[in-house]
């Protein structure tokens, strides 16, 4: 086996997850998927795999042979292309991870119209508010709401955003608004939890002023459309981007609450491993999210 066949197969044996199943989508015995990994490490020198009798895990110098090698089966491919003087046309699987929220408000409808420009593109959108890891979990692209979580990662800006305090009239007028950040620590707030973490410090900046406030409240949920549905009921104050905050301040269904501080930056970007030449697929929908998107990267976003 050469190095290029041995690089395309490690690939497809981490992105299935298992040896039975990388066995099964190649069309040989488990044993035999065992072997040829056996005989890759054998000639390399080092475990690339860390097996059990469920899962497979990357070692260090397995994730470096999976991302560069990736790397290079692309420029491989793009050279390929190159010298045929065509261009592969989008096609295969692509794994796409989004947030709740926004990839069902936002993501879910604009892979539809995707969908239907590339048919030979069979999407797969995975929601989560847990983080991703693409190499393991094997994800081609990530829409990603906050700073992106790993510098080696290729980050592209898709929408501006900004997180925002709001509250109900009905509750504002029971208790008050307040006129500074310190003033929350009296108000009722409503909450994300997250893997059994509360977030239950805000970090609130206006200008050179920074002010950091530990908020407490009578509901708390891992989910933020709950959130805001009680937020919504008048039961406190609550931070929400803005994408899905908008429309409810538009309307007067929320007031915005201590709206000359600002919060951490939520701007969203798309994420996926570094790359010098993206597969044809990849690359048509980080094409298209870019184009279709494009209004809400000017100013804070327009949402």
């Amino acid at each position: 086996m050469d190095g290029f066949s041995d690089l395309a197969f490690f690939a497809l044996l981490v992105k299935q997850g298992s040896l039975a199943a990388a066995a099964q989508q190649l069309g040989v015995t488990p044993p035999a998927v065992s072997k040829r990994l056996a005989a890759i490490e054998r000639r390399l020198g080092v475990r690339l795999l860390q097996r059990t009798t469920r899962r497979i895990g990357l070692t260090p110098e397995g994730e470096t042979y999976l991302v560069d090698g990736a790397r290079v089966l692309e420029e491989l491919e793009a050279l390929e292309r190159t010298v045929a003087g065509s261009r592969a046309a989008p096609k295969g699987l692509l794994r796409i991870a989004a947030s709740f929220g926004f990839g069902r408000r936002h993501i879910a409808p604009a892979l539809s119209r995707f969908a239907r420009r590339f048919p030979e593109v069979e999407l797969q959108l995975e929601l989560t508010d847990r983080p991703v890891n693409l190499i393991e979990q094997g994800i081609d692209l990530e829409v990603h709401v906050g700073e992106p979580p790993d510098a080696r990662l290729t980050a592209r800006l898709l929408a501006r955003n900004r997180r925002v305090l709001c509250a109900s009239p009905a509750y504002l007028k029971r208790a008050g608004e307040p006129a500074s950040p310190r003033e929350l620590a009296r108000h009722a707030c409503l909450f994300i939890r997250e893997s059994g973490e509360t977030f239950g410090t805000w970090h609130l900046r206006q200008g050179a002023r920074k002010e950091t406030v530990k908020v407490r409240g009578p509901l708390a949920a891992n989910d933020g459309e709950s959130v805001l549905a009680w937020g919504l009921d008048g039961h406190g104050v609550l931070m929400r981007s803005l994408w899905e905050a908008a429309p409810m301040l538009r309307s007067g269904r929320l007031r915005p609450v201590l709206a000359e501080w600002e919060l951490a930056p939520a701007d969203i970007h798309l994420v996926y491993p570094p790359r010098a030449q993206l597969a044809a697929k990849t690359r048509a929908l980080v094409d298209f999210l870019l184009e279709r998107f494009e209004p809400h990267r000017e100013g804070d976003g327009g949402w």
